[in-house]
């Protein structure tokens, strides 16, 4: 049996694209398989599988060696189980850029596109056969696409992305915009989580020079909500990167509709990070940077310490 799998702290692409993945393995290739994750999936992507009526996958802590996988929305070690190089991958399917550090067994078949999202090119490689797709998967490749994109406001997102997210819109009758504002309504509403949780839940290590850090990213229609525990999430961020081995949390809370981020600013590392790296003048413990959306494209690219 074939496990697709995402990253850890799965959104909505490491949740959807492996439940499509593994439908196309089972109903077009004729190969066992299914998905799972790596943790459990964040407040939109919990969303989506109800709204779509799609089981949870089951969540997994680790692969046996020699267990045939297939990577999606991702190819950096960091974010996969410990002792991935023991399993069989056999494919691998991401729009990131390429990390380096996984071994595979023998040749695999890997695609990696400078798209918005995994779904994306997951619809370019199933093709004709996206007509035998279910609707509840559909909706899911849909639900992808606009999570990656922020409804298309993010920078990386292609013209690729936007067409195919309305051909399956179309198809599924789906109202884009009424859509897109029930996914980011599940996806702010994070009062239910530890601050140690809103920290890691949508989050990627990422090393500049000798400092590590775990770049955290919580993109919301309601930044109040974060904001107003800006105190005790800033208190939180020393525990969780002791915790995880890094250096420093850097936290962005991106506002979708204004399309800008607030990161805070707990210590003098952050502020000369904020500084260097944005061209931004700190202030206080907070400070703005209009147009910044993208973790991927924006933010990450352009970490100095």
């Amino acid at each position: 049996m074939i496990q697709v799998f995402g990253h850890k702290s799965p959104d909505t692409d490491s949740t959807g694209s492996p439940i499509i993945w593994a439908w196309y393995l089972n109903q077009i290739k004729g190969q066992a398989a299914k998905p799972v994750l790596l943790g459990e999936p964040n407040t939109e992507a919990a969303f989506v599988l109800k709204r779509w009526n799609l089981d949870k996958p089951d969540i997994i802590d680790g692969v046996a060696a020699d267990a045939p996988v297939v990577i999606v929305d991702t190819n950096n070690p960091a974010e996969l189980p410990d002792g991935i190089n023991d399993a069989d991958i056999q494919a691998i399917i991401d729009h990131h850029k390429l990390v380096g550090g996984l071994e595979t067994k023998g040749p695999i078949d890997i695609r990696i596109e400078p798209l918005a999202c995994t779904a994306t090119i997951m619809w370019k490689m199933i093709g004709k056969d996206m007509a035998q797709m279910p609707e509840g998967i559909k909706g899911a490749m849909l639900s992808c696409i606009l999570s990656d994109t922020l409804e298309f406001r993010s920078p990386t997102t292609t013209q690729e992305d936007k067409a195919i997210a309305h051909d399956l819109a179309k198809d599924l009758g789906v109202d884009l915009p009424a859509y897109a504002a029930e996914m980011f309504e599940a996806k702010s509403d994070v009062s239910a989580f530890s601050d140690a949780e809103l920290l890691r839940m949508d989050s990627k290590e990422y090393g500049v020079g000798d400092t590590k850090f775990r770049v955290s990213v919580l993109e919301t229609t309601a930044p109040k909500m974060v904001l107003d525990r800006k105190d005790s999430l800033m208190a939180s961020m020393a525990d969780v990167a002791a915790e995880d081995g890094v250096d420093q949390v850097l936290l962005f809370v991106v506002d979708i509709l204004n399309e800008e981020a607030t990161m805070l600013i707990p210590n003098d590392l952050t502020k000369a990070v904020a500084e260097k790296s944005f061209d931004a003048t700190v202030d206080g413990d907070t400070v703005v940077l209009p147009g910044v959306m993208s973790r991927k494209k924006q933010i990450i690219p352009n970490l100095k310490v």
